[in-house]
């Protein structure tokens, strides 16, 4: 298990090209193991972060929280997303944002 505030280096591929990235957890209890609902697919919304493959990426449910919809609303809004949903966008946004890309030069 990574620990509070430890950073750990992992290679991620965007498009064609490669990047190093530095991922610092802000939540003991937040990783990838635990955000099981998050999904990506190139050929689902352009490889966005979706929710269980949906074609509601987790932008659209941050953008909506951050705008002042509550949970019920976006519940709503969308029917076939279940809280669970909700509270895993917003997870995976706020671990995502502690990381930090580095685009792999190669020679």
């Amino acid at each position: 298990m990574w620990r509070l505030g430890i950073p750990f280096l992992h290679k991620r591929r965007y498009g064609v090209q490669d990047h190093f990235v530095v991922s610092y957890l802000i939540d003991v209890e937040v990783s990838m193991k635990t955000l099981d609902r998050i999904t990506f697919n190139q050929e689902v919304m352009g490889g966005k972060p979706c929710i269980r493959g949906l074609r509601v990426t987790v932008g659209t449910i941050v953008g909506l929280i951050a705008a002042g919809r509550t949970k019920d609303e976006v519940l709503k809004l969308y029917p076939y997303l279940e809280p669970e949903d909700i509270d895993q966008a917003l997870a995976y946004a706020a671990w995502r944002v502690e990381e930090i890309d580095v685009p792999i030069i190669t020679a």
